[in-house]
């Protein structure tokens, strides 16, 4: 399902306060046949900046028009839709299918494996268009992979930006909170009267 922006960004979850942006780590995106190793970095921008290819876009191998592009978060995130914003004249991804918290996916893998969600992906020139997940499906998200696996007949497949709407939790990744506490005391914790040798004992 794709939700069209003919209404006030301002009043919906379109606008730039559930970009996911800020919470990608961006030092460790990832794409596998990317033309120019490193250019995957370039199309994850704030929102309002989605249809500026200044500095570059995500082009596959000449001749392959396949991508598959790595996205670990600083934190667990909850995704309710992404965006795509492909190039001209053929070369806009056609498909996209999505794998969660899984690292280290190949080309055979993510041929082989079922998607988490699928889509029929449309040429989204001006990035007017969103793709709504299966919400409960797409919580505690600390990585995701996009695997793109054809074009609409370009020679290569172009991104010009790739964006995530959603909410992010508090907790950082890697961090565990763990909270102990007593339901019942164990006598053996606490020295009674009698055993600290009389007088009061202070239990910390």
């Amino acid at each position: 399902m794709a939700c069209m922006h003919d209404h006030s960004c301002e009043d919906h979850d379109c606008s730039s306060n559930w970009s996911l942006y800020k919470h990608i780590d961006l030092s460790k995106v990832s794409a596998l046949n990317e033309a120019v190793p490193g250019s995957v970095k370039s199309v994850f921008k704030a929102w309002e900046q989605r249809l500026n290819s200044s500095e570059g876009h995500l082009e596959s191998n000449d001749g392959d028009p396949e991508l598959l592009v790595f996205i670990p978060f600083t934190s667990d995130v909850k995704i309710k839709s992404i965006s795509v914003v492909g190039g001209a004249d053929g070369t806009s991804p056609s498909k996209l299918r999505v794998f969660i918290n899984r690292e280290g996916i190949d080309f055979s893998d993510a041929q082989s494996m079922q998607a988490v969600q699928e889509w029929d992906l449309v040429e989204n020139l001006n990035g007017a268009l969103e793709y709504q997940t299966r919400y409960s499906k797409f919580q505690s998200v600390g990585n995701i992979t996009l695997h793109f696996p054809d074009n609409f007949g370009g020679d290569t497949t172009q991104i010009h930006y790739i964006g995530f709407k959603g909410e992010a939790t508090q907790l950082k990744r890697d961090v565990v909170a763990t909270i102990v506490y007593e339901l019942m005391p164990n006598p053996s914790d606490h020295k009674t009267k009698a055993e600290s040798g009389g007088g009061l004992s202070h239990i910390e």
